[in-house]
């Protein structure tokens, strides 16, 4: 059987934070170890004291994590606190590892991260998994899925999304044991003889005609169709009856994202701002020669998206009881959404029942998995359910 509990806490201080989240461990376990922890925690802490505080004060066997933008259970909802699972199971495998460096080599850090992983010399399980969480400012997260993929021969489903620092885009830090590290992706491998459930989906629609990026530098859109990215979307906003200030552009981008054309679907992108330079800046690349198109949703839109990615991922439970779900959503539909991001995190409470949540709001999604669509998104709702 696989037991679960959940900790939230907003307390400011870090080191009774910490200590705060291992007396709620300790007591939903009756003070027994967890397996496995996974933390999210907000820019407003010191990580590092945090993490040794929950460490020191209920003993888990291992920790992972990342910073976040938004945090959240099935009881609580916050920006500025910490969310927590913690996971103990008869019939589950954990293991946490640990890639360095991905902006000098992403290769290494993902051969550092792979080599890790007991499924790769232990047979006895029939499934493997991986929650994978990155830095996702180090740039490339698409490419890093496609390397993890190939690394492990496609016998692995990955699931999870890129650390957060509130909103700032500044810097963000991924958790292993008590440490706290930018620049690396951490991944909690779990194997099982049972499947788990992955679901994705994101409820945003075309709003203008298919487009082809013309030119891109770095992370940022410079043309479309050989017109400047900045004219077009200055376009569209007056052709939808929207204002567009380019000083203050991210009011303007969170309703007006960008859609990658993909095979099963569009991959989504979020504009952060217009550079100096006039280009349009984002947190994930968007490819030179991709086909694209301005996107648009609604909140309920959102709400029915995380529902569908729930009902896909009970679809492969097989009959298993869900027992918690792990929710990644992003930063851009929280923001985006507001007050209103509740109706989405009711709706995931709706069709989980009696089973819990623990999630964050991310820098992009992680989902590779059979029959979804796969890759690093933004503004999607990706969900893993784990059965009791």
């Amino acid at each position: 059987m696989t037991k679960s509990a959940a900790a939230f806490t907003s307390l400011s201080d870090s080191s009774t934070a910490g200590q705060d989240l291992g007396q709620q461990i300790n007591e939903a376990f009756q003070g027994q170890p967890a397996d496995a922890l996974i933390v999210f925690a907000s820019a407003r802490y010191d990580y590092e004291v945090l993490l040794k505080a929950l460490d020191s004060s209920c003993n888990p066997k291992l920790v992972v994590g990342c910073s976040s933008a938004g945090e959240f259970t099935s009881q609580n909802q916050g920006v500025g606190s910490v969310s927590v699972l913690a996971l103990k199971s008869d019939k589950l495998a954990f293991t946490a590892t640990i890639g360095r460096g991905l902006r000098v080599n992403r290769q290494a850090a993902a051969t550092q991260l792979v080599a890790g992983f007991k499924g790769n010399s232990n047979h006895n399980y029939l499934y493997r998994y991986a929650m994978v969480l990155t830095d996702a400012l180090a740039g490339q997260a698409d490419a890093l899925v496609e390397q993890l993929t190939t690394l492990t021969a496609g016998t692995y489903q990955f699931f999870g999304g890129g650390a957060g620092d509130d909103g700032n885009f500044s810097n963000t830090h991924i958790f292993y044991g008590t440490e706290a590290v930018s620049d690396a992706v951490v991944a909690l491998e779990i194997l099982s003889n049972q499947p788990l459930g992955i679901g994705v989906s994101h409820g945003w629609q075309p709003a203008t005609p298919r487009m082809r990026v013309t030119e891109t530098e770095a992370m940022s859109l410079v043309s479309v169709n050989a017109i400047p990215a900045v004219d077009v979307f200055e376009d569209h906003a007056g052709n939808t009856g929207q204002y567009f200030d380019h000083k203050n552009a991210l009011p303007y981008f969170l309703h007006n994202i960008v859609g990658v054309e993909s095979e099963g679907g569009y991959k989504l992108r979020v504009p952060l701002g217009v550079t100096p330079d006039n280009e349009i800046a984002f947190a994930a690349e968007v490819p030179t020669g991709a086909t694209i198109s301005i996107m648009t949703t609604s909140n309920q839109s959102a709400a029915d998206a995380a529902t569908q990615a729930l009902q896909h991922a009970k679809q492969q439970l097989e009959g298993q009881t869900p027992g918690v779900a792990l929710f990644f959503d992003c930063v851009a539909t929280r923001l985006r959404m507001g007050q209103d991001f509740g109706m989405e995190l009711k709706a995931v409470q709706a069709e989980l029942g009696s089973a819990n949540y623990v999630g964050f709001n991310s820098y992009g999604q992680i989902a590779r998995a059979d029959g979804q669509f796969n890759g690093f998104h933004n503004c999607t709702a990706v969900v893993c359910l784990i059965p009791e």
